[in-house]
Formats: structure tokens, C-alpha cells, sequence
């Protein structure tokens, strides 16, 4: 089923976690293409910031929400903000990393994690989709991960949470087969998104991984639009990102792999 990206007056987007990275370049993509923004965030200051240079630039409306995921009144406030007449497209983006071995860190950090990867997503599309149903078209991004296909030693949620987007997509997309709306389950691999700068708590030395093991942003997030209801749900932008979730995807193999690297 092919989904047009074309907006019409009154047609609203919707993108979680958009002060930055991924959300951010998603916000300005929709916005040039002149739908009107509700756009979440936690950093208020930088999610303001976006949303005054994009109503400069495009002329188009932008609401902005701080809330925090992480906690039941901020999903509640989200799913009240996306439950509008016009709303097209919702983009599931908002996440972090929070490195730590699952024996030593507090249950609550988990659950946590788990709120917001997953359940604010899920309480989200619930929502979108009944609006978008209402119009006979419509798209729902789950931002995921390449990490959805591997064992994840140190970020065990992470990774667990990013491989119940892939599978929440592809049955969310089999129950809305024929019905004009779309469902994406984007898995992107190391992206200069900032996720992994310094300060943060998945930071990663750039200088250590080569060069060719990383993306753009704005080159996945255009990739993601593209193949929007092009009939596959998951896409992974990028060859060496394929060949790393074919490889996860494959137990044996990857067990295989690694302890060899681990040997030398």
C-alpha cells in the first residue's frame, strides 16, 4: 500500500522526542513539506528553539508538549495532545540509552525505560490510528533500532524494548492491512543523532569506530519517509545495517562471530 506524503490544510504530525537528533530532523522534513506540528520534547529551551525557526521558515503552526514519558501523567498529557482531528502522521521517536549490567542496576530504571520506548508508543498509535482511521489515511513511525536483532550485554531494556517496536509494528501493520493506514518500524544503526556524544550516558568514541560504520541523520530520516508504505514494515537504512540484523538475526552465527573477535 503506498502512502503520499502530500498534506492538505489542517493535516497535523506528530513527532515524540524532537528536540534533537532523529525527532528534530523529522519535525523539519513534515514542516517543509507544510503540515501543521504538535512536537514532544524534554528539553524545553531547544524543543522552543526548533519550533520558532520552523514557523520562520515554513510558515506552519507548531505546538510543543514537555512531558516526561517516563511517567504515567506525561503519556496521559501526549496521548491528549495526538488525539486531534487531521492528525496523519505520528512518529514515535522519543528514547535513550542508560548502559548498566541488568544485575546491578534498580528494577525502576528498567521499567522506566520500558514506559517510554514502549508504552507511551503503544498508548500513542492507539489513539493516532482511531483519528487516522477516521480519514482513511495515515502513517505511524516507531523509531527502533538495528539493536533489535542482537543481544545486548549492558543495555539489556534497550535492546528488548527496541525488538517489541519491530514486532508491535509488524502485527500493528497486518491488523491495519487495507485500511489507508501505514505502520514503519525504522532500525538505524550508529547515526550522528547525538545520542552518542560525549556527556550522554551511551557516549562513544567516535575515533574509535571507523567512519564507514556511521550514517546521517537527515540520510535515514529521508530514507524513512520514502519507503513509507512501499510494503515492507521494517526498514534498515543502510548496507552494513542489514548485514548486521541478518547476522543477529541468526544466533549461531553471531555467537560465532563474536567469540572469534573476542579471541584475537
Amino acid at each position: 500500500m503506498s502512502f503520499a506524503l502530500k498534506e492538505s490544510e489542517g493535516t497535523w504530525a506528530m513527532v515524540t522526542g524532537a528536540s534533537s537528533g532523529f525527532g528534530a530532523a523529522y519535525a523539519k522534513r513534515l514542516a517543509a513539506l507544510g503540515y501543521s506540528l504538535v512536537l514532544h520534547g524534554r528539553d524545553t529551551d531547544r524543543l522552543q528553539a526548533l519550533a520558532d525557526d520552523l514557523q520562520a521558515e515554513h510558515k506552519c503552526r507548531v505546538e510543543t508538549l514537555q512531558a516526561d514519558l517516563a511517567s504515567d501523567e506525561g503519556i496521559a498529557r501526549a496521548v491528549q495532545a495526538a488525539d486531534r482531528p487531521g492528525l496523519r502522521i505520528l512518529v514515535n521517536n522519543a528514547g535513550y540509552g542508560d548502559p548498566g549490567l541488568f544485575q546491578e542496576r534498580e528494577v525502576e530504571a528498567f521499567i522506566a525505560m520500558q514506559k517510554v520506548h514502549n508504552e507511551a508508543a503503544v498508548r500513542l498509535a492507539h489513539v493516532a490510528v482511531r483519528r487516522m482511521l477516521e480519514q482513511g489515511s495515515g502513517a505511524v513511525v516507531n523509531v527502533a533500532s538495528v539493536a533489535a536483532w542482537l543481544p545486548g550485554r549492558g543495555s539489556v531494556m534497550y535492546y528488548a524494548t527496541k525488538a517489541f517496536l519491530n514486532a508491535f509494528s509488524r502485527s500493528l501493520a497486518a491488523d491495519l492491512h487495507g485500511t489507508g493506514v501505514v505502520v514503519q518500524s525504522l532500525c538505524p544503526g550508529l547515526t550522528h543523532t547525538g545520542f552518542h556524544d560525549a556527556g550522554k550516558p551511551a557516549y562513544l568514541d567516535k575515533s574509535r569506530t571507523p567512519r564507514w560504520l556511521w550514517m546521517e541523520c537527515d540520510t535515514v530520516v529521508d530514507f524513512s519517509l520514502r519507503m513509507l508504505g512501499r510494503g515492507r514494515v521494517v526498514q534498515i537504512p543502510g548496507v552494513v545495517n542489514r548485514i548486521f540484523a541478518w547476522v543477529g538475526g541468526h544466533d549461531w552465527l553471531y555467537r560465532r562471530l563474536v567469540g572469534n573477535v573476542r579471541k584475537k
